[in-house]
């Protein structure tokens, strides 16, 4: 059998039992509440199934790309990657950086992990460390596991690394920021239609309580912003081709990523398509792009350098 089949569909695999482990084993069998889910856990592993197929399915049509070539150094990869994501996941969510939204949102800087794992070391890698790390990451939050979130952010590393399948990396680039503007501006629009969007969730950290505030004005304009931002490094670093690339992918992967989270909640918590993106994707995806415009460049750059004193 092709081993690049038996490397990309083992590892989705690998995630599948992963995250069913944790919520069936840990959570369930052994009463862990961090590891248990909320309603309909069925509907949160039947999209958590989806989202492994939609990743799969991109491998299988572009299976002749070296891209999917799994060594021994990515599953090392993929482990420190999902390590350093649950573990900044967990130092940046809870109660730190806390804004209000329709569920619980947090600021979460490490998303940039994720990114930068799949822009380096491929999709594959950059699916695991965003799957497994943001569910381990929600795990010693103690809010409990959104196993369907968790492959949202792997799905936004997945697609952060999938600039390689394109031959014209520059006018990839541009498709993608055609997207991502328009998605963003979409999302925008929705937002000040319906700035009054109830929030049922947001936690008070001074009262400690889950208090009642409407949908802040950042959460709106932060998608705007760091789509401002994501343009501004795509051509402020024209000449650094890796950056511009890693950082306009990235901004793909969040949109797409978040965008597959936030919609899945439509059936599993029975909200309205404007109230998951108003109140869910804004909040989380909004934020997300800032952070992919200033913490992605860095990665990159320190990468590059270790490179280059390591003479690779």
């Amino acid at each position: 059998m092709d081993k690049k089949l038996l490397s990309v569909a083992g590892t989705l695999v690998a995630i599948l039992v992963i995250v069913m482990g944790a919520v069936l084993v840990v959570g369930n069998m052994l009463g862990n509440e961090n590891f248990q889910t909320g309603e309909n856990p069925v509907l949160r592993f039947v999209f958590v199934a989806i989202g492994l197929l939609i990743a799969f399915a991109v491998y299988y049509f572009t299976k002749e790309n070296k891209i999917w070539e799994v060594e021994t150094r990515h599953v090392v990869y993929m482990a420190i990657g999902a390590a350093l994501y649950a573990l900044f996941s967990y130092l940046f969510n809870g109660t730190v950086f806390v804004i209000p939204s329709l569920s619980q949102v947090s600021l979460r800087p490490a998303i940039a992990i994720p990114m930068f794992f799949g822009y380096t070391f491929g999709p594959v890698v950059g699916f695991f460390a965003g799957a497994v790390g943001n569910m381990f990451g929600d795990a010693l939050t103690g809010f409990g596991l959104s196993p369907q979130w968790s492959i949202g952010n792997g799905l936004v590393g997945f697609i952060s690394g999938m600039v390689f399948l394109f031959k014209d990396k520059k006018k990839s680039m541009d498709t993608v920021l055609y997207v991502s503007g328009a998605l963003a501006l979409l999302a925008a629009v929705l937002f000040f239609l319906n700035q009054s969007m109830p929030n049922m969730l947001f936690y008070d950290v001074e009262n400690g309580i889950f208090g009642d505030q409407q949908i802040s004005i950042f959460a709106g304009i932060s998608i705007v912003i760091g789509f401002v931002l994501v343009l501004a490094v795509r051509f402020g670093f024209a000449k650094n081709e890796d950056i511009a690339a890693a950082v306009t992918w990235a901004s793909l992967g969040n949109l797409l990523g978040i965008g597959f989270a936030a919609i899945s909640d439509i059936w599993i918590n029975g909200f309205s398509l404007t109230a998951t993106i108003v109140g869910q994707f804004l909040p989380a995806a909004g934020p997300n792009l800032i952070f992919a415009a200033v913490l992605v460049p860095m990665l990159v750059l320190a990468y590059a350098a270790v490179q280059r004193q390591s003479g690779r």
